[in-house]
């Protein structure tokens, strides 16, 4: 399991339906939640190697994103 915080603009940039396609894709189940300070949370499970690619997948983000930490 994988739990992740994602800082930067990624609020209203359609952050969240990025994670679950990909996530959905990897075939990892979890969640993924905006929070009130304007990060997005997410948890991860699945396959190490798969978890692996959907953390590298966060912090790229969706195309409108400014992924910062």
């Amino acid at each position: 399991m994988c739990h992740v915080f994602i800082s930067g603009f990624v609020q209203g940039v359609g952050y969240r339906q990025f994670v679950r396609h990909h996530a959905l894709k990897l075939e990892l189940t979890g969640w993924v939640k905006n929070l009130s300070d304007n990060r997005v949370e997410a948890v991860l499970q699945g396959r190490i190697e798969d978890v692996e690619k959907m953390v590298l997948l966060c912090r790229k983000g969706p195309f409108l994103s400014e992924v910062r930490d």
